[in-house]
C-alpha cells in the first residue's frame, strides 16, 4: 500500500473540502490558487506543484485541479498521469447552473449526488480518492410541468449511469393552480452500473503477476424504480413533502420507501432541512445501493485475494428485512454548515451507514474549521468513528494570520488503488495523510460581479 506524509509550502484549498461543500464562486467571480510543496511517497522525496483556479461568469463555472510531482532528477512521477482519467481530472469541473435550477449541468468530479429520493441512488461520490480521480458527467433539466434527472459516472471506463424522469400531471389540467395537489410527482428511475467488476462475486489472484481473473460474473447491475412526491406546504420559509418509493434490483430484490421531508428558512438567518423515512426491504435487497463509498463498495480483494464486493451482499442477504433512514441538516447566517444522515436496518447487522460533513469558515473571522466522515456497514455504534477499510475520513483546522493566507493542519483517511500489470484497479486500501499546509487563496471579480 502507498503511504504517503507530505510537508507543503503550498499555496492551496483543500480538494476534498470543495468537493463536500461546492463553494462555487459568485457569477463574474473566481479565485486563483496554486502552489509548491514537499510531498514524500513511499519515503521518496517529490516538489509538488498544484494550481486550482476557479472562475464562474454567468451562469457557467470551470475549476482546474493540476498536480505535478517530479524527482530529484526533475522526472515527472509517472503514477501521477499512468491512466486517462489522470489526464481527464485536470478539468476539476466544468458547470452550468447549480444543482435544483431549471437547468443544471456538470462535467467533471460528481460530489455526493443524490438521484430523486435516494432510494436508489443516495450522495454517490465518483471520486473516493484523489490517486484515482474521474471523470462523469450530470444533466438535470425542470420544465416545469415534467423534466428529468441524469448521472454517468465516469468516461474513462464503464461506469454508473442514472436517469430519472418525472412528470407534475396535474399541471397540464385546469388543478394545476390548485395548492397542494397541483404539484403531486411522479416519477420512474433507472440506473446501472456496466463496469467490468459490478457483478465479480469470486474469482482467482495471481499473487506474482498480480492479475485478477473472476470465475464467477453476474454482469451489470440494473435496479428500476418509481416514485410519487406530494407537497403539503411551500412557501418562502417552508416546504414539506411527503413521499413513496418502489426499487426492483433486476433478478434480486424489491424495497418500499415512505418518508417525510422539509425545508425551514426563518428570515434567512437559520436554514434547515430535514428527512425521516421507513424501508421496507425484501430479501436480496440493498437500499440505496449506489451510496457515498459505493466505488470502494463495488469490488475488493482480502488479504488472501478473496472477493469482497457489493453484489456478493446483495446475493447473501437471505432475509426480509425493514430499516430506517434519517437526515438533518442545519446552517446559520451562512457561516455555518454541518450536515448528517444514519441509516440502518431492524434485525440485519452490520447495516448502519453514517455521513457526516460540516464547515464553519466565516469569511471575516481568522479561524476555519472542515471536516467529513463516511461509514458503511456499521456492526455495534460504539465502533461507529473506528477507522477502518470501511471509513473515510477528513478534517482541516486552520488559522489565518494574513488575509488571503491560510495556515492549517489536514488529516485525512482516504484509500489508495491498487492496480494488476494491466494498470486496472483491483482493490482499494486505506491510505493516512497528514498535511501541515500554507495556503493563499486570492478572490477576484470582473463585469457586474458583486
Amino acid at each position: 500500500m502507498k503511504r504517503s506524509f507530505t510537508i507543503l509550502l503550498i499555496i492551496l484549498i483543500s480538494y476534498i473540502a470543495e468537493a463536500q461543500f461546492n463553494e462555487y464562486p459568485l457569477p463574474d467571480n473566481g479565485k486563483l490558487q496554486g502552489g509548491l510543496g514537499l510531498n514524500w511517497i513511499d519515503g521518496e522525496l517529490y516538489y509538488t506543484f498544484h494550481f486550482t483556479p476557479e472562475i464562474s461568469f454567468a451562469e457557467f463555472g470551470v475549476g482546474l485541479d493540476l498536480m505535478l510531482d517530479v524527482d530529484k532528477n526533475g522526472n515527472l512521477r509517472k503514477e501521477d498521469f499512468n491512466t486517462f482519467s489522470d489526464y481527464l481530472s485536470i478539468i476539476r469541473y466544468v458547470r452550468y447552473g447549480f444543482k435544483n435550477d431549471p437547468v443544471y449541468a456538470k462535467l467533471g468530479a460528481l460530489d455526493y449526488y443524490t438521484l430523486g429520493h435516494g432510494s436508489i441512488m443516495y450522495a454517490y461520490n465518483n471520486s473516493p480518492t484523489i490517486d484515482a480521480r474521474k471523470t462523469g458527467m450530470l444533466l438535470d433539466i425542470d420544465f416545469g410541468q415534467m423534466g428529468f434527472e441524469s448521472i454517468y459516472s465516469s468516461f474513462a471506463e464503464a461506469g454508473i449511469l442514472g436517469l430519472r424522469g418525472y412528470v407534475r400531471p396535474l399541471q397540464f389540467t385546469s388543478l394545476a393552480p390548485i395548492p397542494i395537489i397541483g404539484n403531486l410527482e411522479l416519477g420512474i428511475s433507472y440506473s446501472g452500473d456496466y463496469n467490468s467488476k459490478a457483478g465479480i462475486t469470486a474469482g482467482d489472484f495471481n499473487t506474482t503477476t498480480h492479475n485478477f481473473t473472476a470465475t464467477d460474473d453476474k454482469g451489470s447491475v440494473n435496479i428500476i424504480g418509481a416514485d410519487i412526491g406530494l407537497p403539503l406546504l411551500s412557501s418562502g420559509m417552508i416546504n414539506l413533502e411527503v413521499y413513496a418509493d418502489y426499487a426492483k434490483i433486476l433478478d434480486y430484490g424489491s424495497g418500499v420507501a415512505t418518508g417525510i421531508m422539509g425545508e425551514l428558512n426563518p428570515l434567512g438567518l437559520i436554514s434547515a432541512h430535514a428527512k425521516l423515512e421507513r424501508r421496507f426491504n425484501q430479501k436480496h435487497y440493498l437500499p440505496s445501493y449506489f451510496g457515498p463509498l459505493y466505488e470502494i463498495e463495488r469490488f475488493q480483494l482480502g488479504q488472501s485475494g478473496t472477493v469482497h464486493s457489493k453484489i456478493q451482499r446483495l446475493e447473501f442477504n437471505e432475509n426480509a428485512d425493514n430499516g430506517i433512514f434519517g437526515e438533518l441538516g442545519v446552517n446559520v447566517l451562512g457561516i455555518f454548515d454541518i450536515v448528517g444522515s444514519y441509516q440502518r436496518l431492524d434485525k440485519t447487522p452490520q447495516s448502519g451507514a453514517l455521513h457526516l460533513y460540516s464547515e464553519i469558515a466565516p469569511d471575516d473571522a481568522p479561524f476555519l474549521l472542515r471536516a467529513g466522515y463516511d461509514k458503511v456497514n456499521i456492526g455495534n455504534e460504539t465502533a461507529i468513528f473506528k477507522l477502518d477499510d470501511r471509513s473515510y475520513m477528513f478534517f482541516e483546522v486552520g488559522y489565518k494570520p494574513v488575509e488571503f493566507l491560510i495556515v492549517s493542519l489536514v488529516y485525512d483517511w482516504t484509500f489508495t488503488p491498487l492496480y494488476d500489470n494491466d494498470k486496472n484497479i483491483i482493490d482499494y486500501l486505506p491510505q493516512k495523510r497528514i498535511e501541515p499546509r500554507v495556503s493563499f487563496v486570492y478572490p477576484f471579480s470582473f463585469g457586474g460581479g458583486e
